[in-house]
């Protein structure tokens, strides 16, 4: 039947954990005050970054400014310039007991043109405010374990410091990561990203005047335009949240002769590290469409980006927990139960959610006068006022309790990991949550990470376990 072309996966509330009965008050009371004391030296360290925008891997001074700061802490050991790059820096907080590592990730740079247009001077602020406050609790409960606080260079370029530091071996023994991000829309800790991909095209024909001896030539150029053109048709079979962006670097020396070389960019973007090697692979094609219909030779070269985010269930309803304890609450609403939040744009700490339990944060903050989102002139003023700055020492708040939680809850850390290895193994058998469109009862499933067969139909299933609940399952495609 048409209908076992979907399985409705359950929400496993084992996996949840108990968090209301692990509520405490006075630890949240106690984080609350801890990040509060620090406001009036957290803001300008906020400000300096916002008005100092350093590019990918250039981050000079918000390195200097950030590790100065916590080497003012007691109890903090800092490496800067860790790992092969200038502006990457790792601060430890050791307890000197044994017990889970939880770790921070700190991002610095801004965007060319539009400085911190992505507001990661808030980042910043949040996970330092936060990773302050767990030391605190650790010192103040002599709690066990560590924390670690990873500044992480270069989110907006390619090849993202995130990977560098995991591939040179920063996050060994490290348990769990946690970050956060701003925009205006959402306030979730349930966050999925895409997965990218850059793709850079040449094509290597052969010189000829074009009045005098045309069919000398290969025409190098003709053979980018069939394949942009080749692209552009491939747009219609592709699924809604696949993304194909194209640019002509290289369109030819002159008009009048038969171009010998020319070059294209291609950037992809997927909903899942799975379904972006398939758009890989269909955009391929279209180079060697070009390269075959016109005897040009091809050369593709293929910039591996960032993978798609998969956000920690467990963590996520600790953060939840503590974001909604919190005084005067924020619009708009966490959303209830599992429902994650899907964000268009991809991060680093995508890569890093593959390599254990991550949490990526988004929170709102208050809009600019053009409602501009991340990556806009407007978002840059916005993310440099002091509301912005307040909100972002909330995400720490929640973001310190969430570490707390872990570190404190005898046998939590085995729930977050038993959920992330859940998590791959659903990933590695080729499954991957679609994005639902949910009714008061039914699910319809908009897309899936997989082709569909030519006997595979997209179908609306009503939602067994409530219909009235449309929340309480998630959908996952099982075309293997």
């Amino acid at each position: 039947m048409e209908e076992d072309s979907f399985i409705l996966v359950h929400r496993d509330d084992g996996c949840q954990g108990d968090v209301s009965s692990n509520v405490s008050q006075n630890l949240l009371s106690e984080i609350d005050s801890c990040i509060e004391r620090f406001h009036t030296s957290l803001w300008p360290l906020n400000k300096f970054i916002h008005e100092n925008p350093e590019l990918a891997f250039k981050e000079y001074k918000a390195h200097e400014i950030l590790t100065n700061f916590i080497r003012l802490r007691k109890g903090w050991q800092v490496t800067t310039s860790a790992y092969g790059m200038e502006t990457a820096w790792v601060a430890v907080y050791d307890s000197g007991n044994p017990g889970p590592v939880v770790s921070f990730n700190i991002e610095m740079d801004a965007l060319p043109k539009l400085g911190h247009a992505c507001g990661h001077n808030l980042i910043a602020t949040a996970s330092l405010a936060a990773g302050l406050a767990t030391a605190e609790m650790i010192r103040q409960h002599d709690l066990p374990g560590k924390v670690f606080l990873f500044g992480t260079p270069g989110e907006e370029g390619i090849g993202g410091g995130k990977i560098r530091l995991l591939e040179a071996g920063a996050y060994e023994g490290v348990d769990i990561s946690l970050i956060s991000h701003p925009g205006i829309l959402h306030n979730s800790p349930l966050v999925r990203t895409t997965a990218f991909a850059r793709l850079e095209i040449e094509y290597f024909g052969r010189a000829a005047h074009a009045a005098n001896s045309p069919w000398l030539g290969v025409n190098a150029l003709d053979a980018l335009i069939i394949a942009y053109n080749a692209i552009s048709v491939l747009r219609q079979q592709t699924m809604p949240s696949d993304v194909i962006g194209m640019q002509i670097t290289n369109g030819g020396a002159a008009p009048n002769i038969i171009h010998s070389y020319a070059a294209g960019v291609c950037v992809i973007r997927a909903i899942s590290a799975s379904r972006l090697k398939e758009l890989q692979q269909k955009v391929s094609a279209c180079f060697r469409a070009g390269a075959e219909a016109t005897g040009a030779r091809e050369e593709v070269k293929i910039v591996q980006g960032y993978a798609d985010h998969v956000p920690n269930r467990v963590l996520a309803a600790s953060y939840t927990k503590y974001w909604n304890l919190l005084p005067d609450l924020p619009d708009p609403p966490i959303p209830s139960r599992d429902q994650f939040t899907w964000v268009n744009a991809s991060t680093d700490q995508g890569n890093i959610s593959y390599a254990m339990p991550s949490v990526n944060a988004s929170f709102a903050i208050t809009p600019g006068p053009q409602m501009g989102q991340p990556h806009s002139p407007d978002f840059e003023g916005a993310s440099g006022t002091k509301g912005a700055f307040v909100r972002a020492l909330r995400v720490g708040k929640a973001l310190a309790g969430t570490a707390v939680d872990v570190l404190s809850i005898p046998g939590l850390i085995n729930e977050v990991k038993g959920q992330w290895r859940r998590d791959m193994n659903a990933i590695e058998d080729g499954y991957t949550y679609c994005r639902v469109r949910a009714t008061p009862t039914r699910y319809s499933c908009d897309l899936v990470s997989r082709e569909l067969n030519s006997s595979s139909k997209l179908r609306t299933i009503t939602n067994p376990n409530n219909p009235a609940h449309p929340n309480s399952g998630s959908l996952v495609s099982t075309f293997a």
